[in-house]
């Protein structure tokens, strides 16, 4: 049944969904990737589109921007549409200067500072895991397409770090038991609402800039550096 955020029919919405932040994103994905396209959501203009990808049947959902409103649709998808699988694609921020701009990251374990678990269900936590199985599927179909991945953590915050005042004691509060490589906003919301739901939940990164080097990319570049992650996470699905 259809809630506040999402106008959907049960059958409107498949098993698997590519999640972006940006609902043009969502557009862009749908209209070049995917046949057989309809429109399933455009309450609040966050967008939604499901299709098939060589035959497989996928749903395009945007998320809009942060944990509060990722936690809302993933949970929303999730718990009352049935969806099994959400695979984040997004753009972040580098935190090592090994890392070159457009390398695609596959997220390990993100951190967030911040208390959405505790916010949702009264638990302390601040790390994550993705769903070990499905990044294996990734990193196998990574491998097999010969799509360059870089697999590490990162950390999702609830200010865009470029605005933190103090980027040194941001980076200095990160567990000392993590590799964290980039930085996001979404990830810590799809991750633990997957497991709190018993889903399964991934989150593909393309680096759009580096604290390390004096390097942005244009908005242009961006969306077309991002094919090689859609394709990789569309690739992945077939296979679910």
């Amino acid at each position: 049944m259809p809630t506040p955020h999402i106008e959907a029919s049960q059958k409107d919405i498949a098993k698997i969904v590519l999640m972006p932040g940006d609902p043009l994103r969502a557009k862009y994905i749908a209209e070049n990737f995917l046949d057989n396209i309809r429109l399933v959501n455009h309450v609040r203009n966050m967008l939604a589109y499901t299709g098939t990808y060589q035959g497989k049947e996928i749903t395009v959902f945007s998320s809009g921007m942060g944990m509060p409103s990722m936690g809302i649709y993933c949970y929303e998808l999730y718990k009352i549409y049935h969806v099994e699988t959400i695979i984040r694609i997004g753009s972040c921020g580098g935190y090592t200067p090994d890392l070159n701009l457009l390398d695609t990251i596959l997220v390990d374990h993100t951190y967030t500072p911040g208390n959405f678990a505790y916010s949702l269900n009264g638990q302390d936590v601040h790390i994550q895991q993705a769903t070990v199985s499905l990044n294996t599927t990734i990193e196998e179909t990574a491998k097999e397409k010969n799509i360059p991945i870089v697999v590490g953590d990162t950390v999702c915050s609830e200010c865009f770090d470029y605005y933190v005042d103090n980027l040194d004691r941001f980076i200095g509060d990160f567990p000392k038991e993590l590799n964290i490589i980039g930085a996001e906003m979404e990830a810590f919301a799809l991750f633990y609402t997957a497991k709190y739901l018993g889903k399964k939940a991934a989150c593909l990164l393309t680096v759009v800039d580096n604290h390390y080097k004096n390097e942005q990319v244009s908005s242009e570049a961006r969306e077309k550096s991002l094919n090689n992650m859609i394709t990789l996470a569309l690739d992945s699905a077939l296979k679910l």
